[in-house]
Order: structure tokens, then C-alpha cells, then sequence
């Protein structure tokens, strides 16, 4: 028996195989979560629409998935960069038990600023991103009384993917 669905959303130019989802996935699949990955590449690839593809429509794709897993039992929303930029804001819409946010841009152009359910909250976040000021998050992540661990890396993570899953285990811990 499932213990929830993890709906677990890749950045902007990256994939559902992407490193950091992947490693997620196998966190929740080890603990007993069923999960998935969607695939926003199409709608990134909108730059028509904007620099970072078509969030609007992301972000529709991401509460569309997660209602329907919500009628089934409990949902965690995970993603790094704009895919914890959706998943933060379709908390907002969604019931969700959870919250996993991977270096989350806190604007995001004409989109709202980062917003969230006040659900059980986890942010991984790099001292050195580039793109996303650490005091940023902070300040953010302080409002919500949310778990922040601050590592020194950069907007990928790249050094940092085991301890990001890592931290998601704490997470799905504390959501049993």
C-alpha cells in the first residue's frame, strides 16, 4: 500500500530523467511513495512565450496531474528550479501534504512571487546560485518556518544531489 503520490517536477531545459528528479524518485519509491515525473519539455521549448517557455501552461499541466492524484490520497510536490516554482504555486490550488523546492526562483517574471501552502516545507538552496540570491531565500523560507539547508554549490546543484535526496528523505519522513 502506497503511503502517497510525489509528483516531481525537472527545471527549465532539463528532463524527467533529469539527475536531481531521478534521485527523488528512487528516495520515494525506497520509502513506499508511488511517483511520477512529468515531462515539461514541449512547453519549455515555447520561447515564443517567454525566456523561460510557457509557465502558465506548466503550471496548469502540474495542477491538472496533481488534483487528480489528490483524490487518491496524499500528494507531495517536489521540483527544482521552475519546477519548484510550479509546484510551490500549485500548492496554492491543489491539497498537498508536502513541499520539496530545489533552488525555487522567488519571481519569476509577470507569474505571481513565490508562494506556497503552509504545508510541511523543505528547501534545498545554493550559497553560490547564480540566478537566485540565497538571502532571497532565506527571507522567504524564514516567513514560512520552512527547513532550509544551504549548501555551498550553485542553480545546479550538481554537487549537491545526494544531499538534496537526502533531505527529501527527511521530508517524507516526517509526512507518515
Amino acid at each position: 500500500m502506497s503511503r502517497g503520490h510525489c509528483i516531481l517536477s525537472h527545471g527549465f531545459e532539463s528532463g524527467p530523467d533529469a539527475t536531481k528528479v531521478t534521485a527523488l524518485a528512487d528516495v520515494a519509491q525506497r520509502l513506499g511513495w508511488t511517483h511520477e515525473r512529468p515531462d515539461y519539455t514541449d512547453l519549455d521549448a515555447l520561447r515564443e512565450v517567454s525566456s523561460v517557455g510557457d509557465v502558465r501552461a506548466r503550471l496548469q499541466r502540474l495542477v491538472e496531474r496533481a488534483s487528480a492524484s489528490a483524490a487518491q490520497g496524499p500528494v507531495v510536490l517536489a521540483g527544482s528550479s521552475l519546477g519548484a516554482y510550479i509546484s510551490a504555486i500549485a500548492s496554492l490550488q491543489v491539497p498537498t501534504r508536502g513541499l520539496f523546492l530545489m533552488v525555487p526562483p522567488t519571481r519569476m517574471g509577470p507569474m505571481p512571487a513565490l508562494d506556497a501552502a503552509r504545508v510541511p516545507t523543505s528547501v534545498v538552496h545554493a550559497w553560490r546560485d547564480e540566478l537566485i540570491p540565497a538571502a532571497d531565500m532565506i527571507a522567504w523560507a524564514q516567513a514560512r518556518s520552512a527547513r532550509l539547508l544551504l549548501v555551498d554549490d550553485g542553480h545546479r546543484l550538481n554537487n549537491h544531489v545526494d544531499a538534496s535526496a537526502q533531505a527529501f528523505e527527511a521530508l517524507l519522513a516526517t509526512l507518515t
